[in-house]
């Protein structure tokens, strides 16, 4: 499952007005590749894993109901919407009006919560989704309405909007290396090795999902047996430079660049990183594959010099 970058994920969520008239609130990002947009939703999206690199995790379903308002704040609200009730019911009267009102008024002393649609703008049915909702649903407290939304999904929303950081890959030697010279191989610009996300629905539940950089994947630009070894005792981020320390992660090239595209062999390095989460499985089962995060770098590598004197 490899990732296209991200550079910056950032989630401005609104919460739903539930009377119609279109999305009202809009996610945005930056960047090339997002996992999750909100709009809609109340849904609060934090923590350390929403800046990174994206692997385009997607939420299997694109709209959903989600609780709101008290029955007195509705019924507020939709007061509060006169001008905008007249404006759209040309004709209509103040009797009209309080009939409108009646639906809110019913519900008022009554324990529950209005439950109004979101969606995830990331997807392309997203908006065609939400727009086969209902405006707003009335729901007892303690009832969930059928697409109303659940933990599971809740936990697949943090799972979207989990990134990890672009690494670099750093080597030894750097500018070029030589045939049968061991190249090292190293990540830099990881920082934390952890990353989380966490996503909540306030005063209703709240799902995390965690992102541990577990190990390194190095391919070293060519599938032909004779022309490179690797080493792959790599830890968590690979093995820094140590003059005189033991070879153990990286690639020995054993014919020179001159003949490969460019005249470079392409390194690739992966970092991946598993993820869990703090929801009990035995709750909401789940499996997700890791997030990975894959650059490359050019390897030139030459014959080395020897000179004979005669």
């Amino acid at each position: 499952m490899k990732a296209a970058l991200a550079l910056t994920l950032a989630l401005n969520l609104v919460t739903a007005n539930p009377a119609p008239g279109g999305a009202h609130g809009e996610g945005f990002q930056t960047g090339r590749t997002v996992g999750v947009r909100l709009s809609n939703s109340s849904i609060v999206i934090s923590g350390t894993g929403t800046n990174g690199r994206a692997d385009g995790y997607k939420i299997k379903r694109p709209c959903w109901y989600e609780p709101g308002k008290t029955a007195e704040n509705m019924l507020k609200t939709q007061e509060e919407l006169r001008t905008w009730w007249f404006h759209t019911n040309p004709g209509g009267t103040e009797e009209d009006f309080q009939k409108f009102l009646e639906q809110y008024k019913d519900k008022v002393g009554q324990d529950g919560r209005w439950w109004s649609p979101a969606y995830n703008a990331a997807d392309p049915g997203g908006m065609a989704c939400w727009s086969n909702l209902q405006g707003a649903l009335w729901v007892p407290d303690g009832e969930t309405p059928a697409g109303g939304i659940t933990m599971e999904e809740l936990l697949q929303i943090a799972r979207a909007a989990l990134t990890v950081p672009e690494p670099t890959i750093e080597v030894n030697p750097d500018a070029k290396s030589y045939v049968n010279l061991p190249t090292w191989v190293w990540l830099g610009n990881t920082g934390e090795t952890t990353r989380s996300v966490t996503a909540t629905l306030p005063g209703v539940m709240s799902a995390t999902v965690t992102a541990t950089l577990d190990k390194i994947e190095i391919e070293p630009g060519t599938t032909v047996p004779d022309r490179a070894t690797v080493a792959t005792n790599c830890g968590t981020t690979g093995r820094p430079y140590v003059k005189g320390g033991d070879f153990q992660c990286g690639v020995t090239y054993k014919r020179a660049s001159i003949d490969q595209p460019r005249k470079v062999y392409t390194m690739t390095v992966t970092s991946v990183w598993p993820v869990t989460s703090n929801v009990d499985q035995s709750v909401v089962p789940f499996v997700y594959d890791p997030v990975e995060a894959t650059v490359t770098r050019d390897i030139p590598v030459g014959e080395v010099q020897t000179s004979v004197e005669g």
